[in-house]
């Protein structure tokens, strides 16, 4: 029963704070957070920092173990994910950025993939005792992080990616809850098209997310789920230099 209540105190928390948020951030309307979505609609993009901060302080209460890691991975994925979000350009995939950085240029996602990969390592080292897991539970994290925002491309994918995936960690424990209760937050609005994610929400709730798979798995389930987002991540890099459509 105390692991119930702590759970449903969890899902709360982030759900409570993230609305909270995001309507004041709605208020205070700023053109830099505006994009035009897939069917032309204009959408703000306020649903990110809303969901990084409700997913992080929703963490706080889920103890130990994993709450550092989760509340850093997910605040680290959100900064990463805004500064994209703001300052980023057309260029999409792995390769353009690691392209660019190669011709000497510092791109807003090379920013993203090389910190939200180092936020997942210092999270992955809170989490995991011995120097393999560490480096699992990293990869996970950013993994997962990354698998979020492949998957954001249509309105409420992403969110209902993270309540999906999240729903069997519950049964493992809390942590879980937190990017659930962020992401049940603003799915009706990302749903109805007056929101989206964007690289914020959807890096914040995956590193989220993925801290708690992390911490609910030892080895063989870290190597699994490791070797899992690799293959997704390579498979949405190629899929983006060969369009189906």
């Amino acid at each position: 029963m105390i692991g119930f209540c702590r759970t449903v105190g969890v899902f709360g928390v982030a759900a409570g704070v993230t609305r909270a948020v995001y309507e004041g951030l709605r208020r205070r309307r700023d053109e830099r957070w505006e994009r035009t979505n897939h069917a032309g609609r204009t959408v703000d993009l306020y649903a990110g920092p809303a969901v990084a901060l409700g997913a992080a302080l929703g963490a706080l209460p889920a103890g130990a173990p994993g709450r550092g890691a989760a509340v850093l991975a997910g605040l680290a994925g959100g900064v990463c994910g805004a500064y994209d979000d703001v300052k980023g350009d057309h260029r999409r995939g792995f390769r353009a950025h690691l392209g660019a950085l190669r011709g000497g240029e510092v791109t807003s996602g090379a920013v993203k993939l090389f910190g939200v990969g180092a936020a997942g390592l210092v999270a992955g080292a809170l989490l995991k005792e011995r120097p393999v897991d560490k480096v699992l539970a990293g990869v996970v994290i950013a993994g997962t992080a990354h698998f979020v925002n492949l998957v954001d491309v249509r309105p409420g994918r992403a969110a209902l990616t993270v309540l999906a995936l999240g729903a069997p960690g519950l049964l493992r424990g809390p942590l879980a809850a937190a990017p659930m209760g962020a992401a049940a937050a603003v799915v009706a609005d990302d749903l109805g098209e007056r929101t989206m994610l964007g690289d914020a929400g959807a890096h914040a709730l995956g590193a989220a997310l993925g801290t708690a798979i992390a911490a609910a798995n030892g080895r063989v389930g870290l190597a699994v789920h490791a070797a899992g987002l690799v293959a997704a991540a390579v498979y949405g890099d190629t899929a983006r230099d060969h369009p189906c459509e």
